[in-house]
């Protein structure tokens, strides 16, 4: 029978010191996330330890400056070293990508004193973030937020609740989006918020159809005093740092969704090899062939819509039209690979002994997470056609 064993993705990489990267993270995959990975997740076990592997290693301070302790990696790069963790384990992928969302805005919107105090233990030194702009009562409308900073001397105090957090309740620290002005978009604000603040408690984590090591808990904000030094930007700036990191959050979205998808493709393709059915393997039946050629197209297509809405964000070109289309096409691809790689091994695709039961949950939060896939075809339509006419 010929060999159809899964063989690691042949990545177009810019530079030497790219490649070395990803091969450190296939070791780290191999050897830390992989062989745990199913059983962690049907157990609901947080992988904090992965984490403080990914840091000290580097790889969670990827796209953001060498002088403050990042790995002055491009978008392109740092994309991919997500697609790889991903297709290990979603887990872990995304929780990589928020955290990268969560230092979005001291990076990009901080002083320098600010950047010079916090980012490096952010970016290298052990933290874990979380990312705060839902609430139980805005999600798709997130200028609606209701959390509130009033000004105390030199300290804001932050009343509210924040919906959906990723990391809720064992991050390190949290960009808080939060009103202090007037109605709508130009009066929120962005606050770094330290994990342990005073006030500060996470709800039971939400019990989900998949993701299940990852918690994503409710916030609640009850006092929390933070001084003004850790207020990010200007007064009336922090809907437009969100709407910027969540530009680049939609991207790494998309590859993590690739990842998922590409791990469910191999998976089937495995299989097929593997499973007889009327005296040869199933892969030799042509219906079955065609799927698996229709999954690796979407899947190519997935990654070099979003590598080349990478390459935008890296030359410094506007890219928010693009990151849109990536994080809805890779998503929704996604889901129908998952969905076909269960159709593959039929009966045992439906079962926890095999992976893409799993894959196929995951999936379908990545339709939803950073933007659902409606929001995102409005982001495009306006980008085409202009404002909806009031």
């Amino acid at each position: 029978m010929p060999d159809r064993a899964p063989q690691p993705v042949d990545r177009q990489l810019p530079t030497e010191e790219s490649r070395d990267l990803i091969a450190l993270v296939r070791d780290i995959v191999q050897g830390e996330i992989a062989p745990r990975a199913a059983e962690e997740e049907e157990a609901g076990h947080f992988p904090r330890e992965v984490f403080s592997v990914l840091s000290d290693a580097g790889l969670l301070g990827l796209p953001y400056g060498s002088g403050h302790g990042g790995g002055d990696q491009p978008y392109e790069v740092y994309l991919q070293v997500l697609e790889e963790l991903a297709a290990a384990r979603l887990t872990v992928g995304l929780g990589a990508s928020v955290h990268t969302l969560a230092c979005h805005g001291l990076a990009g919107f901080g002083t320098e004193e600010q950047q010079a105090e916090h980012l490096p233990a952010m970016l290298g030194g052990g933290l874990l973030g979380g990312y705060c702009l839902s609430e139980p009562s805005s999600g798709s409308d997130a200028a609606s937020l209701r959390t509130r900073a009033v000004r105390d001397g030199d300290d804001w105090v932050l009343t509210g609740t924040k919906a959906w957090i990723t990391h809720g309740g064992v991050a390190d620290f949290y960009t808080v989006m939060a009103r202090t002005g007037v109605e709508g978009p130009r009066g929120v604000t962005a606050f770094l918020v330290p994990g342990d603040a005073e006030g500060l408690t996470a709800a039971a984590p939400e019990k989900k159809m998949g993701m299940k090591g990852s918690p994503t808990a409710q916030l609640h904000l009850d006092g929390v005093r933070v001084p003004d030094s850790r207020r990010i930007g200007e007064e009336g700036q922090g809907f437009a740092i969100a709407l910027s990191a969540l530009d680049s959050g939609r991207l790494g979205i998309a590859a993590c969704a690739v990842g998922v998808a590409q791990a469910a493709l191999d998976a089937a393709v495995a299989y097929a090899g593997e499973r007889r059915q009327f005296g040869r393997p199933v892969a030799d039946f042509q219906g079955l062939r065609f799927m698996l050629a229709d999954m690796a197209t979407q899947i190519e297509a997935g990654r070099s819509l979003y590598l080349a809405a990478a390459r935008l964000r890296d030359a410094g070109r506007p890219f928010s039209r693009q990151a849109a289309m990536a994080k809805l096409f890779c998503t929704d691809a996604a889901m129908k690979v998952t969905t076909d790689a269960v159709q593959v091994l039929g009966g045992y695709g439906y079962t926890a002994d095999f992976p893409v039961e799993r894959y196929m949950r995951e999936a379908k939060v990545l339709q939803i997470v950073e933007g659902t896939n409606q929001i995102q075809r409005v982001v495009i339509a306006r980008h085409l056609a202009g404002p909806e006419s009031r």
